[in-house]
């Protein structure tokens, strides 16, 4: 069936239906990952937003039932340039066409993916619109334009759990209360790869809503705190900044992407926008520290600027080598520290998986 992606600059593609019938609007992003769209379509980060896959086939492997990133897709419309309705892989139960259609997320394949990206990349990221509807372009158009936006919205209170819980969700886990540290994490958007890795390093996990008062977080006596990864602008997340700045000193914390942002602007400093983010599985960090390279996942829109960071005690660790951005900070007196790109990967390297090592670290000499 016949879809289109609409610009909110008027940039017109024709293509094939994907997934769903109907209308779907969000920011357009580009992911430069060659596999992975499982775990890309599953992670909350990137409620709000219209998915371009820059490799041009996808769904060859199909969809399994162990590499979700949460319980269901978060993407507001998958963009691809060839949809494989062939699928090969030993785990895969049902296609890519089908789970999209399941749960309702509409996408469109047969465009120019290389044009598209380019024209992000030259225009920057902005409002789109995939439809297999007949309504006329300008009419789609001035609802686009009119709808909500980005800048300024609190996604993530529009997917924080509900209520707490805790980690595994099955109850398999043969460490339970045994654990040697007890980890409280505030949930801005948490992929489950993040959970699984905090729960193999040895950490009994508790999840709570994002904006759960910092009282009630410390009834649990947890050892440490997670901030996590998270969609949209840090900024109009208050609660969850305030919570923070009242944590600092009180337990150890370390935050990923949003929660590195949101750390950042406890510690007074200050976000802006990315022309078109960054999304992908190959951006070089450095350490400085070490002076050691990268390879990283990321999948942010927004960045903390190294400039805002007056206070001395906060010391930048990790830089962006494609764009100099910042990538990681740490306080030098409290056991606090953050990164912007994903150290759990899924999908990507696996070079910052030191880093749940360090929290633990962290934990350890602050609980001595």
């Amino acid at each position: 069936m016949h879809a289109r992606l609409i610009l909110s600059d008027g940039l017109c593609f024709e293509g094939q239906s994907l997934g769903a019938m109907g209308t779907a609007a969000g920011e357009v992003v580009f992911n430069t990952a060659m596999t992975g769209y499982q775990e890309i379509l599953t992670d909350p980060s990137y409620h709000f937003q219209l998915v371009t896959m820059t490799y041009p086939l996808i769904g060859n492997y199909g969809i399994n039932p162990k590499d979700f990133e949460s319980r269901r897709p978060y993407v507001a419309g998958f963009i691809i340039r060839e949809y494989s309705p062939v699928v090969s892989h030993w785990q895969a139960n049902k296609s890519l066409d089908d789970y999209l259609k399941y749960h309702g997320v509409v996408g469109i394949s047969e465009i120019d993916t290389r044009a598209l990206t380019r024209h992000i990349r030259d225009k920057g990221a902005q409002m789109g619109m995939i439809t297999t509807s007949d309504e006329p372009t300008e009419s789609l158009l001035e609802r686009l334009r009119n709808g909500k936006k980005l800048i300024g919205r609190d996604l993530v209170r529009e997917i924080t759990t509900e209520s707490q819980y805790a980690w595994p969700l099955d109850g398999t886990d043969s460490h339970g209360d045994h654990m040697p540290f007890k980890v409280a994490v505030y949930d801005f958007g948490v992929k489950f790869s993040i959970l699984r890795s905090l729960s193999l390093h040895g950490c009994h996990l508790r999840i709570f809503p994002a904006y759960t008062p910092v009282e009630e977080l410390l009834e649990w006596e947890p050892d440490g705190v997670f901030l996590s990864n998270g969609p949209g602008d840090p900024e109009p997340v208050e609660y969850a900044i305030r919570n923070t700045r009242e944590l600092l000193g009180k337990r150890p914390i370390f935050g990923i992407c949003l929660g590195h942002q949101i750390l950042g602007l406890a510690l007074g400093g200050r976000t802006s926008k990315l022309k078109f983010g960054h999304h992908g599985a190959n951006h070089p960090v450095m350490n400085l520290s070490t002076g050691a390279v990268e390879i990283t996942s990321q999948n942010h829109g927004f960045i903390l600027e190294e400039e805002s960071l007056a206070d001395e005690d906060v010391e930048v660790t990790h830089v962006n080598l494609n764009d100099g951005t910042l990538e990681g900070i740490r306080h030098r007196s409290l056991p606090t520290f953050s990164v912007q790109y994903h150290p759990e990967s899924a999908p990507g390297p696996h070079d910052s998986r030191y880093l749940f090592e360090l929290f633990l670290k962290e934990m350890m000499e602050f609980n001595a």
